[in-house]
Order: C-alpha cells, then sequence, then structure tokens
C-alpha cells in the first residue's frame, strides 16, 4: 500500500509539472493555454487535468482568468527548472551516450522530473554549461535566463536565401524521426528552391530533399548572407571514398557523429590531421580496414563517411 502510495504521488507530481510546461509552452508560442489544451497535451480527462490545476492554483504557481491559463512567477520558475533538466539530460544523452536520436526526447521526458536543482546545476556544469540541446532548443541558466535561438520556419525565407539550420522541432516524435532519417540536424547549411501548399522542396548537404509543408515547418534556419560561404559537407570527400591502397588526412569529423561514437574515433586517434590508409575489405564488401596509426581498424562505410578527408597521392607505404 505504502509503494503503491508513493508511486500515485509521483505520477501526480509528473502530470503537474508537465503541466506548467505546457502552459510555459503555449505561452512562448503566443498561444492560449486552457483546461482542454492543458487536458490533450497530458492525454488525461478534464476531470483529473482540473485537479491538478487547482492545485496549481492553490500553490500559487497558475492564475486563471476567465477560463485562460497564466503561470505566475513562481510557477514561471517551476517549469524552466523542468525545461532545463529536460534539455540538459538531451545533451548529455547526445553528448556522452550511445542513445539513438530518437531516443533522446522521450528518455528526457522521464529523467527531468528526478532531478533537484543542485544535481541539475552539477550537469550543467559537467556538460560545461551548454547553452542549446541537440535539437537548438536553448537551455535556461540557473536563473531562467536563456538566449532564444532566433530562428524562423524554412518555409518563411527567401527562394535561393542559404540558411542555417538553428532548430529541429522534436515533437511529434513521427515527425522528427522522418526529419532525422533525412539527416538534418542544426548548424546544417540548406538552400530553398521550392515552397508551395503541396510540398518544399531544398538542398541540404548536397542532396535535394521534398517535405510535405506540414514537416518542413519544423525546421528552423536563420539566412546567411548571399556572400557566405556555403560550407556543405557533401563538398569534401570522406573515408569511406578512398580506394585500397590510397591514403587521406583527417580533416573533421561529421556534426552527425555524437557521443560515444565520436569518443571511440577520438580514442582511435582519429582526429584532424591524422593519415588514414585503407588496407582491405571483407568479403562482403562491407567493413572496410583502414590503417589507423600503425593499427589495422575495421570501420563500416556508414562511419568512414562521417569522417572527412583531404585525398593524400602519394601512395600507402
Amino acid at each position: 500500500v505504502i509503494r503503491w502510495r508513493r508511486s500515485r504521488q509521483m505520477n501526480e507530481r509528473v502530470l503537474a509539472e508537465d503541466a506548467l510546461k505546457q502552459i510555459h509552452k503555449s505561452e512562448m508560442r503566443g498561444q492560449v493555454a486552457t483546461l482542454d489544451s492543458v487536458a490533450g497535451a497530458l492525454q488525461i480527462s478534464r476531470d483529473h487535468t482540473a485537479e491538478l490545476l487547482v492545485r496549481a492554483e492553490e500553490n500559487g504557481l497558475v492564475s486563471n482568468e476567465a477560463g485562460v491559463l497564466h503561470l505566475t512567477p513562481e510557477g514561471r520558475n517551476a517549469a524552466l527548472h523542468i525545461i532545463r533538466a529536460h534539455r540538459l539530460w538531451e545533451r548529455y544523452l547526445a553528448d556522452q551516450t550511445g542513445f539513438g536520436e530518437a531516443q533522446w526526447h522521450g528518455q528526457a521526458e522521464i529523467l527531468e522530473h528526478s532531478l533537484p536543482p543542485e544535481e541539475v546545476d552539477a550537469l550543467a556544469a559537467k556538460l560545461g554549461y551548454p547553452t542549446h540541446d541537440p535539437h537548438g532548443d536553448p537551455i535556461p541558466d540557473a536563473s531562467g535566463q536563456y538566449v532564444a535561438h532566433g530562428g524562423q520556419p524554412l518555409t518563411a525565407i527567401a527562394l535561393d536565401q542559404p540558411a542555417q539550420i538553428v532548430h529541429i522541432e522534436d515533437e511529434p516524435e513521427t515527425i522528427y524521426a522522418q526529419l532525422v532519417a533525412l539527416g538534418l540536424y542544426p548548424g546544417m547549411t540548406v538552400r530553398l528552391v521550392e515552397a508551395s501548399s503541396k510540398r518544399v522542396r531544398f538542398w541540404a548537404n548536397g542532396d535535394e530533399h521534398v517535405l510535405a509543408p506540414i514537416l518542413a515547418t519544423n525546421i528552423s534556419v536563420v539566412p546567411l548572407p548571399e556572400t557566405a560561404t556555403v560550407v556543405v559537407e557533401s563538398d569534401s570527400e570522406t573515408l569511406a571514398d578512398l580506394k585500397l591502397g590510397e591514403r587521406g588526412k583527417v580533416s573533421a569529423i561529421s556534426p552527425r557523429c555524437r557521443g560515444a561514437e565520436r569518443r571511440r574515433f577520438m580514442d582511435l586517434g582519429i582526429l584532424p590531421g591524422t593519415v588514414i590508409s585503407a588496407e582491405m575489405v571483407s568479403a562482403g564488401g562491407d567493413p572496410t580496414a583502414y590503417r589507423i596509426r600503425e593499427a589495422l581498424i575495421a570501420l563500416r562505410s556508414e562511419q568512414a563517411s562521417m569522417i572527412q578527408i583531404t585525398r593524400r597521392l602519394e601512395p600507402a607505404a
């Protein structure tokens, strides 16, 4: 019975915190937060939502003006604490673990409720006080201050205007998964070539992408000057382009390489300036064995494609 009560109390606390977070999201988007909108976001009944909101109002966290919900200063601070914990967890999962992009949000949704402020501060310090999560959302500091990404929807920029992705919305998860599958990420340079009510067409990393407008609006960008040098990842060769006996010098590791994979590359000595040669290929054609700092290391083609190189013309020794 005691365990059941503790579990129920925990669930109610999580729902109450999620309600504050949802109201904050609505305020930041210029939308009206109501009992129905919060109930829909939390996927619980109107009666249950009403109970949560009454308690939040009694605790001085929420005000209700003719059915429109607003956070009080205390409620906003509580919401920002949860948002900060969530985005720091996502940053941690992206940079320090092997979790895939599609798993970051769900994991952070669970973990965000388990950290008191002092542990959130410790996590921020461990990560070097990052300002944005891996999706491009700003991370509030301990005082609740943050710098917005300043982006606009991809569909809003002028045609042929070079732009940089600064944010990819991670909700709903089904849409985010589709954008991740295209290899899109914050920091990528794009160029919009068509935007209509039926489709949005743009170039990114040398590939043409066509999206439904509802998907494209989840990508935020900032325009780049027309005179800016557009750095396109596919313009440079990668380790996967080397034929047997050829050599290349590492110029960069793709931003697509994160967390445990990136640390493994560093542990293997795959750093800018390292010279690598292709030595042998498995019978099935993948993986390929590369000589890296006097050791033979097998890498799959998808791994090798994340290591950008400049080709060395002299043959391997």
